[in-house]
């Protein structure tokens, strides 16, 4: 048995650390400025807690967008509970953060992609990427700019 660094999963375990502190920033002051999230998760992770529903409409993923309306954000280390709208229906969601695919943040072309690939020993890694455009330099116009992506499997042998 070999030793080795698994930075795989380090930086799952730094993203999702990441959301979470987002998270715990909007439930405290709301959402800044033109910022909004699209979060696609594994409506069949055992930890996530939807309505019969939308687990029936959504089988296998969704995705959720947090933006003019969502009330009793509530985070914790393991995930979070909001109540979003539905077609004028309030449903309350639990998403944990190990059932999350992708976190997006358009209004500053920020995302972090979550995939799970299996190993040469069979079991699932994470491999996470991270799709980012530099912050805007206040002088420039608003034009749209590709994002930069960052692929952890080039550097895995």
């Amino acid at each position: 048995m070999s030793r080795r660094i698994d930075y795989g999963n380090l930086m799952h375990r730094a993203m999702r650390g990441l959301i979470q502190q987002v998270l715990e920033n909007v439930a405290a002051e709301g959402l800044p400025g033109n910022h909004h999230f699209f979060i696609t998760f594994d409506t069949m992770h055992p930890d996530v807690e939807i309505a019969d529903w939308l687990s029936d409409r959504y089988p296998g993923e969704m995705t959720v967008v947090m933006q003019h309306w969502f009330d009793g954000l509530e985070v914790t280390d393991e995930g979070f509970s909001v109540t979003l709208n539905f077609g004028d229906q309030p449903e309350p969601l639990y998403i944990p953060y190990d059932a999350i695919k992708t976190f997006v943040d358009p209004s500053v072309e920020f995302g972090l992609r979550f995939e799970t690939q299996d190993s040469e020993d069979g079991e699932v890694e994470a491999a996470p990427m991270i799709e980012a455009a530099p912050d805007p330099d206040p002088d420039e116009t608003d034009e749209p700019r590709d994002a930069e992506i960052v692929s952890l499997d080039s550097f895995r042998k």
